[in-house]
């Protein structure tokens, strides 16, 4: 039987792995095995905040809109209560954006649910 040298495979893999941990402290950017471990915890830990930055980006929405809304006198509440009373059909972005970028629009909006 003829000799085979093995590796090749085994070396791409792990020069894959050695890659992707790049920027990582300690063994994690040298070692295989806690190489391969920083991966999979990076990459449940990067699915979870996915979806947290979406609760982050409405939380900051609400935010702006109540600040833009207690000048004119109003609360956040009353004024979404308001908006779904009248069917008007507008977003938080949107709103949080007239808010903080155009509040003569914002203004007209909350004088429009009064």
């Amino acid at each position: 039987m003829t000799r085979v040298k093995r590796g090749v495979i085994k070396n791409k893999r792990r020069k894959n792995i050695l890659s992707q941990t790049k920027g990582y402290r300690f063994g994690r950017s040298t070692k295989e095995a806690q190489a391969k471990e920083a991966i999979m915890h990076a990459g449940a830990y990067s699915f979870a905040h996915r979806r947290d930055k979406k609760g982050d980006a409405r939380k900051l929405w609400e935010i702006r809109i109540n600040a833009g809304l207690r000048t004119q006198g109003m609360t956040y509440s009353k004024f979404m209560g308001a908006l779904k009373a009248k069917n008007i059909i507008v977003d938080r972005k949107i709103l949080s954006t007239f808010a903080k970028d155009h509040p003569e629009v914002f203004t007209r909006i909350i004088a429009q649910v009064k």
